[in-house]
């Protein structure tokens, strides 16, 4: 149904894609596995006709040839890509964004179906018809993406890393899909950085490497490889021997104290704090009042909010929404996010004002503290003692003909 030949791509002086050729049947999962750099995602766009370099070679779909032509031959001639990133329009709904992808004209008479098939593979996108795609995950996401190439009514669906970021759940529910997808009787050519689950579902798969096609076979076969499976699936590395365990070093024997113990020296510095008297006719200074309390004020009862009224039903038109209204509302979104991103710098916030210094004497603004001399010359006492006591032990030398049991 699609067949590649001598694709090359250039960009200027530096050639990304030379001489690849592949095939995709139609009920036909391919797979293109490749490092970094590869050229992946140029042999995808060079055949659905959005590259940017000079192109050559020969893409052919039944019969007709592709090279040259725009984007919107490549799918009325039956290819749609799902491009990495997603790609959608999160501002719309996902019944608006479905809508989008019948835009075609090979897809304005059977759109009903188109949409029938599409809820049918994704049950959640059913449910959730009226929702804005931005808020939805990036699994949900991916669904809307592959819904609105399918409402192109495509022989060939083409998908660019439609894995990249979702988690390891969200990622097996995709690969089922697109095996429900091929049982639908859509080609498939799958670019995709999960080797692993990729082959698992795919029925051939290309090597690509340094923008050259150098390996082909089953998908069965390519999982089996060793070469497949050191460089793309982990495998083929020799596994470390286990480390043996150093020998259990012996418990060092328990030595007897050579000085007093901390207890000791915490016990002798207490003992000098309560030595200290407080002098005759000195009276414990009074605590300060503690300043009365704001009482918060009552709240008034919170009055219920009205229920927002229900969506209305959507205009008449093309399966109730009118394509052309809708066209229009993404091309102005698409306006907007380029007129925002080359947009001027925005202004410097302003510096936050200076605060003003509290009026009034400053007697008001403190409440009265009060006198710590006394206090102050206790605890210089008591740091005193506590020093003193800090010699004794370091000068403390114990007797060895004395009976001390702690020896």
């Amino acid at each position: 149904m699609l067949r590649v030949r001598d694709l090359s791509v250039s960009y200027g002086q530096h050639r990304a894609l030379a001489g690849a050729g592949l095939d995709v049947g139609r009920g036909e999962i391919v797979v293109i596995l490749g490092a970094n750099g590869a050229g992946k995602t140029t042999l995808l766009k060079a055949i659905c006709g959005i590259s940017e370099g000079r192109v050559s070679g020969e893409v052919v779909m039944e019969g007709e040839d592709l090279i040259g032509q725009p984007p919107e031959k490549v799918v009325e001639a039956g290819i749609a890509l799902v491009p990495e990133g997603r790609g959608v329009f999160g501002d719309l709904s996902v019944q608006e964004n479905l809508t989008l992808g019948a835009y075609a004209q090979r897809a304005r008479d059977d759109e009903a179906g188109n949409l029938e098939r599409v809820f049918r593979l994704f049950p959640k996108l059913a449910e959730r018809r009226r929702q804005t795609v931005r808020t939805m995950s990036g699994g949900e996401q991916q669904m809307v993406a592959i819904g609105r190439a399918m409402m192109s009514n495509p022989d060939i669906l083409a998908l660019d890393e439609p894995s990249l970021g979702l988690s390891p759940l969200l990622c097996k529910e995709l690969f089922q899909s697109l095996a429900d997808v091929r049982a639908a009787g859509l080609g498939i050519l799958l670019v995709e950085q999960n080797a692993k689950q990729s082959l698992a579902i795919a029925d051939r798969g290309y090597l690509l490497e340094n923008g050259e096609i150098v390996h082909e076979d089953t998908g069965e076969k390519l999982a089996k490889d060793p070469a497949v499976q050191k460089a793309y699936l982990g495998g083929g590395a020799a596994v470390p021997a286990p480390k043996s365990r150093p020998a259990a070093l012996p418990k060092p024997e328990k030595r007897a104290p050579a000085g007093p113990s901390p207890s000791d020296i915490a016990a002798a510095a207490m003992k000098g704090l309560s030595t200290l008297r407080r002098p005759a006719g000195e009276t414990a200074p009074a605590p300060a009042p503690e300043p009365p309390r704001a009482v918060a004020p009552a709240r008034a009862p919170v009055k219920p909010v009205p229920a927002a009224p229900p969506d209305p039903a959507p205009a008449p038109g093309v399966n109730g929404m009118d394509i052309n209204a809708l066209v229009a509302r993404a091309a102005s979104q698409s306006s907007r996010r380029a007129s925002s991103a080359a947009g001027p710098a925005a202004a410097p916030l302003a510096p936050p004002a200076p605060r003003q210094n509290a009026t009034g004497p400053r007697s008001a603004l403190l409440p009265a503290m009060p006198d710590l001399s006394s206090s102050a010359d206790r605890l210089k006492a008591a740091l005193e003692e506590i020093e003193a006591a800090a010699r004794r032990a370091e000068a403390y030398r114990p007797n060895p003909n004395s009976r001390d049991p702690r020896r």
